[in-house]
């Protein structure tokens, strides 16, 4: 099963450039396993583990030289970063819905603690065919950091960056409507909340329009 797993890496890896952009980060099966795991914790430990192979990849790629292993690293760290981005995907969605992800963000920090250092020897010890996957390499390096950082934080830092950058998101798009859309939207938002206060509201066995007379009656 590894054998295969390293094969299909392999095999996307030497995809052409133009093949490449239309590809995605993960190979079909690890899309499967991604879909079964609808627990945050265990998906975090999917995407952890997914982004290990592609360090390990990079790692035994250059370790010996060859025709055509730029691309090959070029792919692999580019894989390596957006399951990363993925997995603080995750992490945030997680953390809003008020879930535990201790766990996850251990096996998160595990990873990008041990892939850290092998980037950043690649970058302060530039191989020849370095130029070429320069910017994947500087890419990975800086998602490892953020998602690092991140996961340090505490988790009410971490909601309350979420929710600024979720809010900022939505200011951007709101800005982006015309009128009409705007206030479309206005009414939507509006009536959502509505629906959920409707849902939290406590149970009452009066009708509408009786009111509690304090427990006597006359």
């Amino acid at each position: 099963m590894k054998t295969l797993r390293w094969c299909a890496l392999l095999a996307a890896a030497c995809c052409t450039g133009a093949v490449a952009q239309q590809r995605d980060f993960l190979t079909a099966d690890e899309v499967d396993q991604i879909k079964i795991a609808q627990e945050p914790n265990a998906r975090m430990a999917l995407y952890a583990k997914f982004a290990r192979e592609r360090v390990d990849l990079v790692k035994s790629l250059i370790a010996k030289e060859k025709a055509g292993r730029s691309l090959m690293i070029h792919d692999a760290l580019d894989d390596y970063a957006r399951i990363i981005d993925a997995l603080d995907d995750v992490a945030d969605d997680a953390i809003q819905r008020k879930v535990d992800i201790k766990q996850g963000l251990g096996y998160a920090s595990k990873l990008e603690k041990e892939a850290l250092p092998l980037l950043q020897k690649i970058k302060d010890n530039p191989p020849k065919d370095m130029e070429r996957f320069e910017f994947a390499l500087r890419d990975a390096i800086e998602t490892t950091n953020d998602s690092l950082d991140a996961s340090h934080q505490d988790v009410e830092k971490r909601t309350q960056v979420v929710e600024a950058r979720e809010a900022q998101e939505k200011k951007e798009i709101r800005d982006s409507m015309s009128g009409p859309e705007r206030e479309a939207k206005k009414a939507e938002d509006q009536k959502s909340a509505a629906d959920e206060d409707k849902k939290t509201k406590a149970p009452t066995l009066y009708r509408e329009g009786e009111k509690k007379d304090g427990g006597g009656g006359q």
